[in-house]
């Protein structure tokens, strides 16, 4: 047990004393970082169920996770000879899997809604890859798990200027412009200025509408221009410098940052005739794909997304018919993205269920991933949520991860936010839920314009010219999960949007890194595919029910292969 395990359960801030507490508990008590925090985690729970907020972890911490130890080994001791575990109604548990760990660990009380389940949770078993997710102290996860319906108008208003400011320093440092560079798009100006800001529809537009090249607006922030909205026109002659080569054009939206070149003569309006595209996201100047806790990096991923049953029953048959794949070519990494328990299925808004959603959850997807993990020793599984799930009490976007109780603690199944960052033996994967690429398809406006300095993409399938790959390319440029803003009105439903914490939808900005990632996830109702952009490989495995998933294989020397395959429908 070391420090940095200790620490990265508790908190970089934790105090030298309680470090070593933590680790002396460790070493006498047999117990990971991980089963530690855990422990203390469930003792906030109990004494106060009602607070989402965890008290500081102090010497009186200490002391309750001893006496707690304590307590379970005494109970321990009490038994002369250990009676199989039996899941309640005195099933037994999985005979093979109780064999496989007995003697490692002991059976742990996980409450849910209505009952008390009692589970083998497996001893730390050695994973067959290096995974890095986010952060999983206390002060993060509190971050992630932030209060929402409390938006106060200036605090989001203070929030989209900085994202209009922080785009601007990007632009500067690009482009080499001075620090004074920047000017006003609604004063007049005889000469040509370079202004920074956000597309935004016309006040006067109908709700709903499509944006148009007439209904163009540009609004700046209080810094750079007071805040103003000023109608935005391109000449004929307008160049875009800076842009994917071969693309031949630039698409906008509402929501999107952008920098151009033009002057307001006076006429009410800012005339743009360049365009200046925002810089991609850096590569690893030393991309380190090979680990060295392995000597072999290479790994099998197998990514699937929700829903997981028709909307006509809840028998989850595409689910089911995915599970004998997983068991039949043993993936290291399965990664599954939500919706798992839809809120807008027909037959869970008619209430025509007799349990509850979580123990639905346990039955269609807990149980079945922890039966495939003990039958393939070293993999792992990573669960991505939805805002339309029932199981997650974070219905809003940016959301958390599922609380513990969703997997049973079960350590070898990662439980991450949505959207979500994290890395399998040093390849960078950034994934979300929500569908991007449908609701900036329905938004974008394409104006064609004349290349300058274009960047020759060092992937040859990145041609410029797929429209869907450049859809794609706005993920990355506008460095967000979701750049639109606001939400489109008949898409409300599907992003419950909370602008105020849109720091968590920042894309390549994790470990201190402000880096692209090697593998970009994002189901869409679009059609299935796979794209490479630079450096990154773009992914969309579509729906399950469609019956389509992905595999991404890490061979030897860092050479990504991605593929779409399509389920027997037989």
């Amino acid at each position: 047990m070391s420090v940095r395990e200790i620490r990265e359960q508790f908190g970089d801030d934790l105090d030298e004393k309680l470090v070593e507490e933590c680790v002396s508990m460790c070493k006498i008590y047999q117990q990971s970082a991980e089963d530690l925090f855990y422990k203390w985690e469930s003792i906030h729970l109990n004494l106060s169920s009602r607070s989402e907020i965890r008290p500081p972890f102090t010497m009186d911490s200490v002391a309750s996770l001893k006496a707690s130890l304590n307590r379970g080994l005494a109970a321990g001791s009490k038994k002369a000879q250990p009676k199989p575990k039996t899941m309640r109604g005195g099933r037994n548990l999985n005979p093979a899997f109780a064999a496989r760990y007995s003697g490692a660990s002991h059976g742990t009380t996980v409450k849910t809604e209505s009952d008390t389940m009692v589970v083998d949770i497996p001893a730390s078993v050695s994973a067959a890859v290096t995974y890095k997710g986010p952060k999983e102290d206390m002060a993060s996860r509190k971050r992630r798990a932030y209060r929402y319906m409390y938006e106060k108008v200036s605090e989001r208003s203070e929030v989209l200027d900085e994202q209009i400011d922080e785009f601007a320093e990007l632009i500067r440092e690009h482009y080499k412009i001075p620090v004074s560079g920047f000017s006003d798009p609604a004063s007049s100006t005889d000469e040509e200025v370079t202004v920074v800001g956000r597309i935004v529809q016309e006040s006067e537009s109908e709700p709903g509408t499509k944006l148009t090249e007439t209904s163009l607006t540009l609004e700046t922030s209080r810094m750079l221009g007071s805040g103003s909205r000023v109608p935005l026109r391109f000449t004929p002659s307008l160049k875009i410098r800076g842009g994917a080569l071969g693309a031949g054009g630039i698409s906008f939206f509402p929501g999107a940052l952008v920098a151009l070149k033009g002057k307001n003569g006076g006429v009410g309006s800012f005339l743009a005739s360049e365009v200046l595209a925002p810089p991609p996201l850096r590569t690893r100047s030393s991309r380190a794909f090979s680990d060295p806790n392995f000597s072999d990096s290479s790994f099998l991923m197998y990514i699937a997304s929700g829903p997981y049953t028709s909307d006509l029953d809840l028998g989850f048959k595409p689910w089911r018919a995915f599970l004998p794949i997983l068991k039949s070519k043993k993936p290291t990494v399965v990664v599954l993205i939500g919706p798992f328990i839809d809120a807008s299925h027909p037959l869970l808004k008619a209430g025509a269920i007799d349990t509850t959603p979580l123990k639905l959850f346990h039955a269609q997807f807990t149980k079945p991933l922890r039966s495939y993990l003990d039958s393939s020793p070293g993999s792992i599984a990573i669960l991505v949520p939805s805002v339309r799930d029932l199981v997650s009490f974070h219905a809003v976007y940016p959301q958390c991860e599922f609380s513990s109780e969703v997997s049973n603690r079960d350590s070898r199944i990662h439980l991450l936010s949505n959207p979500a960052q994290f890395s399998i033996n040093n390849i960078k994967v950034a994934v979300t839920s929500v569908d991007v690429l449908f609701h900036l398809r329905k938004e974008e406006l394409l104006k064609r314009g004349e290349e300058i300095d274009s960047i020759v993409p060092s992937s040859p399938e990145d041609t410029g010219t797929d429209s869907m790959a450049n859809t794609c390319r706005h993920v990355l440029q506008q460095r967000s999960f979701y750049p639109l803003f606001p939400v489109p009105q008949e898409l409300a439903h599907e992003v419950n949007l909370d602008v105020t914490h849109s720091q968590l939808l920042k894309l390549g900005e994790s470990d201190n890194e402000n880096v692209a990632p090697d593998v970009l996830i994002i189901p869409s109702r679009l059609k299935h595919f796979s794209k490479s952009l630079d450096t990154t490989s773009v992914l969309n495995p579509s729906f399950l029910t469609k019956g389509t998933y992905a595999v991404v294989q890490m061979g030897l020397g860092g050479v990504i292969k991605l593929e779409i395959v399509k389920m027997d429908s037989s």
